[in-house]
């Protein structure tokens, strides 16, 4: 932290700047309050930045955790959401010794992009309420209660929470791209809060803060619902650590030299969800909008955290009476902003132009997290991938008709010698994985063939086989054997040899000598024998003869 520590104070400011609206906003979205939005950004990310796996990582609460934190504060109240958070701060911790960082570097884009697509609705639609000026309604999802909070305002419309909502959105859209380097959140807060006290503007405010952090406390739920917290526990920790190594991984692409520690992040979410909760704070994760700014401003170290912490720290302990008078329908427009500006357009649309497939999986990423909970999203998207991968590893293996002439010697190309064996003798070449996605497409065509003598399959190309393709492979052996057909295998690699064996598919070929290392021993095989049933009219040559006996 000492390498440059003037620039890591000037990120610092900055990241404190840009977070102190969004704690507040992502704060009282979860229905814990501003001031466990604020608790979190001061605690969880001094204990991330200290403990955690990226030098540039700023931690705090974000929209996607909000999105899963309401609901439980509607069920369990906030003691809810501080158990919650220990929870996962478990979770994470267990996660980290397991060593499952590298995991979530295998998440489909689709996925992630659907994912942030989706919550970038959710956060949007939440504060319609607030945006409008109305109480929010009840319910549980964010479209049903928007469009509530809709058919509310419009029976008795108050336009002055509208306007500000607006008037912040349109400020934050513009500015960011006239001016991207100036923390307009803060300058529409501001501003929205002292056009609301110059002109007395009947508008929702913030209200009471206290003035500094809160003891720690142990004031959760009472034991025996613990149990049923789990499920959401475990919701917030693949939350908080799917967002948090995607913000790390951010952070590396946008610096020159810095590369996170993924199970050290987790270690660190870990711990500092533990912490947050014990002053009052709801769960955090990395957040990509605070990362990006801190790099984009030039921090160099975990410095630029821990300044970003204390200056929101300042602000609890010197200016709460300040931040009391920000209306709610500024904050509100912060967050839609801030939703607006998490989708990347140009990512979107050039995963609709790269298939069907991969906008089918955001498309069904995004609805899924807008109506149900994230982590029936990701497993809903992670199924939908994996579906769209077996079809393409399916489609990647083939099954072709190869000739012959090219697998024997320069003295065997007689033409009648090769219009006899083509009538009577067809070879396949298998390419690609033999799977279980693919076998039984490979089985239909390999059977169809009709009165041929003798089939030789060429396997030095199966580049991956798994049980499925082998017992299907030996199906097809044995469907041939039945009709009459001869089935010899040549170029069987060693590394598919041991669950050939195990799965006993070639025991009756290696028994009759019907397996050979390369494909022309098996062609002269094939001679020999149709030489012995009298197909060929030449006599077989001594060698053919004895390979026959």
């Amino acid at each position: 932290m000492g390498r440059s520590p003037r620039k890591d104070l000037t990120a610092g400011l900055t990241v404190a700047i840009v977070a102190l609206p969004l704690a507040l906003g992502f704060g009282i979205s979860s229905g814990a309050g501003a001031e466990a939005g604020l608790v979190t950004a001061v605690i969880a990310g001094t204990v991330a930045a200290v403990f955690g796996g990226s030098n540039l990582q700023v931690t705090g609460p974000t929209g996607a955790m909000t999105v899963v934190l309401v609901p439980i504060v509607h069920r369990y109240g906030l003691n809810g959401v501080l158990t919650v958070g220990l929870l996962a701060g478990v979770l994470l911790i267990v996660l980290a010794l397991a060593r499952a960082g590298r995991w979530m570097a295998y998440v489909p884009v689709p996925v992630v992009e659907g994912f942030t697509l989706g919550i970038a609705a959710v956060i949007a639609l939440q504060q319609v309420p607030a945006a409008l000026g109305v109480k929010a309604p009840a319910g549980d999802n964010p479209a049903v209660v928007a469009a509530r909070a809709a058919r509310d305002f419009a029976a008795d419309p108050g336009w002055t929470a509208a306007l500000m909502a607006a008037g912040v959105v349109a400020l934050m859209l513009l500015g960011a791209r006239l001016r991207p380097s100036v923390p307009f959140s803060l300058v529409a807060v501001v501003l929205a809060t002292l056009l609301v006290r110059s002109a007395h503007l009947h508008v929702a405010t913030i209200g009471h803060l206290p003035a500094g952090l809160p003891a720690p406390s142990l004031s959760f739920v009472e034991a025996g619902q613990v149990l049923g917290l789990l499920p959401s526990a475990l919701a917030v920790a693949v939350l908080a650590a799917l967002e948090s190594l995607m913000s790390a991984s951010a952070a590396d692409a946008m610096s020159v030299a810095e590369r996170h520690d993924s199970n050290r992040e987790l270690f660190g979410q870990g711990l500092a969800n533990l912490a947050a909760p014990l002053f009052g704070g709801v769960a955090a994760t990395g957040a990509i909008a605070r990362t990006a700014v801190n790099v984009r401003t030039g921090a160099v170290s975990r410095l630029s955290a821990l300044v970003h912490a204390a200056v929101l720290m300042v602000i609890v302990l010197a200016a709460a009476p300040l931040v009391a008078g920000i209306p709610l329908a500024a904050l509100a427009g912060v967050l839609i902003a801030t939703a607006v500006r998490m989708v990347e357009v140009g990512s979107l649309r050039a995963l609709a132009r790269s298939g069907r497939g991969e906008a089918l999986v955001m498309g069904l990423t995004a609805v899924v997290t807008l109506a149900s909970t994230l982590v029936n999203a990701v497993i809903v998207g992670l199924l939908a991938a994996g579906v769209l991968a077996l079809r393409q590893v399916a489609r990647a293996a083939r099954l072709d008709q190869v000739p012959l002439y090219a697998d024997l010697i320069p003295a065997d190309h007689h033409e009648e010698e090769q219009r006899l064996l083509a009538e009577h003798i067809v070879a396949y070449r298998i390419d690609g994985p033999l799977l279980f996605t693919a076998a039984h497409r490979f089985l239909l065509e390999l059977t169809e063939q009709a009165d041929i003598r003798v089939v030789i399959l060429r396997m030095s190309r199966v580049s991956a086989l798994d049980s499925s393709g082998a017992k299907v492979l030996g199906d097809a052996i044995d469907k041939l054997s039945r009709r009459g057909t001869l089935v010899l295998v040549s170029g069987v690699r060693e590394d598919h040899r041991s669950r050939l064996n195990a799965l006993g598919v070639l025991d009756r070929l290696h028994e009759a000598g019907r397996v050979f290392p390369g494909t022309p021993e098996a062609i002269a095989y094939a001679r020999a024998h149709l030489h012995g049933t009298g197909l060929l009219p030449d006599p077989p040559h001594p060698e053919q003869a004895a390979a026959v006996r």
